[in-house]
């Protein structure tokens, strides 16, 4: 099957660099409201059967666009949810940043046990996720695309992808609207087929100086 990761849109929160992972979290801002809005021509050459999205404010609104073109409704997850910030939610400093996409990068490499400071560990975190991929995967459908988030995307991605790993992860954002196409299945494994650091909408819009935390390129991790 084919499965379209899609990471939500832009809000307040990421062009003020919050680590901002709580539900319901921050709504759309007026450009990631453009950017959603353009999901759905940008995907019209793929044969999408269902829509998933997190429990966040900003997924669910990123994913309405697309569930309406096609006549769908979204499904909603909690596992789609964000890598919770822990100890850190709601903080913008470079030393709350690192800590933060230190986790994303060490379970993308297989160190499930590493834990977010007063967050989750990476067993929690890929277990929930899983869940989602798995039902996803039992309904027998062609194409499925699920509205999520970039640190959960990008981690979960880095383990779960044979060609692609946790160095490479750490070296490519998704920004806001970035989608990712993955075949394969939970049983054979996953290949990623294309990764993007670009809006699926494109350029016009297109803001990469404001995509938050979870579109950084990461170093020394």
């Amino acid at each position: 099957m084919r499965l379209i990761l899609i990471r939500h849109g832009q809000t307040p929160s990421n062009v003020a660099g919050f680590l901002d992972t709580a539900i319901p979290g921050a709504d759309l801002s007026e450009l990631g409201r453009e950017q959603a809005l353009a999901v759905p021509e940008a995907l019209s050459a793929e044969r999408i059967e269902a829509v998933y999205a997190s429990t966040a404010a900003r997924a669910q609104q990123t994913a309405a666009p697309l569930a309406a073109a096609l006549g769908l409704d979204v499904v909603v997850r909690e596992d789609l949810k964000e890598i919770a910030a822990g100890d850190n939610e709601m903080r913008n400093d470079m030393p709350a940043v690192e800590v933060y996409m230190h986790a994303m990068v060490q379970w993308a490499r297989g160190d499930l046990d590493h834990r977010m400071p007063g967050g989750e560990n990476g067993h929690e975190v890929f277990d929930r996720f899983d869940r989602v991929v798995d039902e996803i995967a039992s309904l027998g459908l062609e194409t499925v695309a699920a509205v999520s988030h970039g640190a959960m995307i990008r981690s979960w991605v880095g383990l779960r992808a044979a060609n692609v790993n946790a160095e490479f992860v750490a070296a490519h954002p998704i920004t806001n609207t970035g989608a990712l196409v993955l075949t394969g299945s939970p049983a054979d494994g996953w290949i990623v087929e294309t990764w993007t650091g670009q809006a699926v909408g494109g350029d016009a819009v297109t803001d990469t100086d404001f995509d938050g935390v979870a579109a950084e390129v990461t170093r020394g991790f």
